[in-house]
């Protein structure tokens, strides 16, 4: 595979387009928004200039880098050529739907079709496709040019060699990939997610504060963030929906998402992206949310 197309250009999209780029793939960055994209690459590039003083890379490794990497708005025609296309849009299940088909009328046959769905269904994507041998989940974590996992996702019909052929590619990219099957959540996140959830219920039932929770987890636990501050990173959106994935896919109660995270996400207060969750965010600074903000 030479031709990598890579669908969204948001924080997970860039980051995707960032290590196949730089590990020597051409990439087409496709998104809806010129901003979007002209946006996506100055992060790239910010990131190759991180990397840069930190010593991790040299000055030709960011020109080539930044070299592979072309941008388009047109999904069409940016997929025309591609080997392998990794889509990163939303974690909406209407929209993934929608983008796969498109994929599957436009991308030569024996394109390989990933999602970086970090919890919809693998087998469920792929029945919108005529080539469901050839779709597969690619969940790379976040910030992607760091995290070494990718969660290689076989759906029902994923075929044994493209799926080889996933788990080698993200070798080459210089992570660790690790094969699991397609049920609600995959393993990062049917551990996590309820994890999280569980400290929002903390939380909402008064049991403790957010820098509490988040400080008993960090030094208790040796986790790097406290949960509550992870939820803010990952968005509080995207929490709620991959507790809703793990509720409706298992039909257990104890996946039911906490009426605490549905409140926020209805007010708009998603974390990082909107400024405030648990905590309120200014550029260059984290300052805790007042507590008041989070009583029953």
């Amino acid at each position: 595979m030479k031709n990598i197309s890579v669908i969204g250009s948001g924080q997970m999209g860039n980051g995707i387009a960032h290590v196949f780029a730089q590990n020597g793939f051409k990439v087409t960055l496709i998104d809806i928004k010129e901003d979007a994209l002209a946006r996506a690459v100055q992060t790239i590039a910010n990131n190759l200039d991180r990397q840069l003083s930190k010593g991790l890379i040299s000055e030709d490794v960011k020109s080539q880098t930044l070299g592979n990497i072309e941008t388009t708005t047109d999904m069409k025609g940016g997929v025309a050529n591609a080997d392998l296309v990794v889509e990163a849009a939303t974690e909406n299940i209407d929209l993934k739907l929608f983008i796969f088909k498109e994929l599957d009328a436009n991308t030569k046959p024996n394109c390989i079709l990933a999602s970086n769905t970090s919890s919809i269904s693998i087998t469920k994507i792929a029945s919108v496709t005529n080539r469901g041998d050839k779709v597969i989940g690619m969940h790379f974590m976040n910030p992607v040019p760091v995290m070494k996992l990718v969660e290689v996702i076989r759906g029902y019909n994923t075929s044994d060699e493209v799926t080889k052929l996933i788990f080698e590619t993200s070798q080459k990219l210089g992570k660790s990939p690790v094969e699991v099957n397609d049920y609600p959540g995959f393993v990062a996140n049917r551990i996590l997610m309820p994890m999280i959830n569980e400290a929002i219920n903390t939380l909402f039932e008064g049991v403790a504060g957010v820098e509490e929770i988040d400080t008993v987890m960090k030094l208790g636990m040796a986790h790097p963030m406290g949960p509550l501050q992870l939820a803010d990173f990952i968005g509080l959106d995207t929490c709620l929906s991959i507790m809703r994935v793990l509720h409706d896919g298992f039909g257990n109660p104890k996946y039911a998402p906490c009426p605490l995270l549905v409140n926020m996400v209805a007010s708009g207060n998603l974390g990082v992206k909107s400024g405030q969750g648990f905590y309120k965010y200014t550029k260059g600074s984290k300052d805790i949310v007042v507590a008041d903000n989070f009583k029953k």
